[in-house]
């Protein structure tokens, strides 16, 4: 009724309940009390969060006071529950969220086009390791990538161990999910994007490449590296030269080291 003091709606719903067997199935989690504080931060469409009855502290304050500012309900459970749910790792807070939303590779490029930016890409060729996706996201979204395209079949997907590993930046960059990441390059490259590959076999060191173009810096998986077709598709092979015994390099650890370079660059051209 007008001129009614109505309750503020938006105040968090927290009791102390069984969780329900289904509740595991319905929807992604992530869990961690970080993670979930940032989840919050980056404005994640988050379901609900569970916290363990006897979890204290700032980070959980935190938690639920800023569930609290954007309606999230939060919800107080026995720990046993919350391992079973979580089955991990979970600090006394597990979060779920709706599935991860995936853009295509044309909404990435018009995106980044409508920032006024050179386009800068990361394709991943079949990464397996969460933790390396997790990295290569939180160390793309601390350089400015617009975006990372991942293939749909064969390969670590967008998970709870990914958004963990990324420290929240996962929540920054947008992710493309491709049926055929050879067909993608090919589109890439009829749109002005230049396909560049590392690859321990590449003949151009990575700091002697031009990274102000518009690109797309393709990363190969744990162990085999680039496939011989996305090696193939790529206009340039870049290396990183090495010192001592140790023939390779993690596939995160390289692809931070190129990526800075290319923030670097393009620092410099400001």
């Amino acid at each position: 009724m007008p001129g009614k003091k109505h309750k503020n709606r938006k105040r968090p719903l927290i009791e102390t309940r069984t969780l329900l067997p289904t509740e595991k199935a319905e929807h992604e989690m992530i869990w961690g009390r970080r993670p979930v504080l940032e989840a919050l931060d980056s404005g994640l469409s988050l379901v609900k969060i569970l916290i363990y009855e006897g979890a204290r502290g700032t980070i959980v304050n935190d938690i639920i006071q800023k569930a609290g500012q954007t309606g999230v309900p939060v919800e107080r459970v026995k720990r046993g529950e919350l391992e079973e749910a979580a089955g991990r790792n979970h600090q006394g807070v597990v979060a779920f969220t709706v599935p991860y939303t995936f853009l295509s590779v044309e909404e990435l490029l018009q995106n980044a086009r409508n920032s006024r930016k050179k386009p800068f890409f990361i394709m991943l060729d079949h990464i397996q390791d969460p933790y390396n996706f997790g990295s290569l996201v939180r160390t793309a979204y601390a350089a400015g990538v617009d975006g990372i395209i991942i293939p749909r079949d064969r390969a670590c997907g967008v998970t709870p161990s990914v958004f963990k590993s990324s420290a929240g930046a996962l929540a920054y960059v947008p992710v493309a999910r491709a049926v055929n990441l050879a067909r993608e390059m090919e589109f890439l490259k009829k749109e002005g994007l230049w396909l560049m590959g590392a690859d321990m076999s590449g003949e151009t060191p990575f700091f002697k490449a031009d990274f102000t173009l518009p690109l797309v810096l393709v990363l190969g998986s744990e162990g085999k590296g680039l496939s011989r077709l996305l090696r193939e598709k790529c206009d340039f092979l870049l290396r990183i030269p090495m010192q001592g015994a140790v023939s390779s390099l993690n596939v995160a650890v390289a692809g931070g080291i190129i990526i800075y370079e290319v923030f670097r660059q393009r620092a410099l051209k400001e």
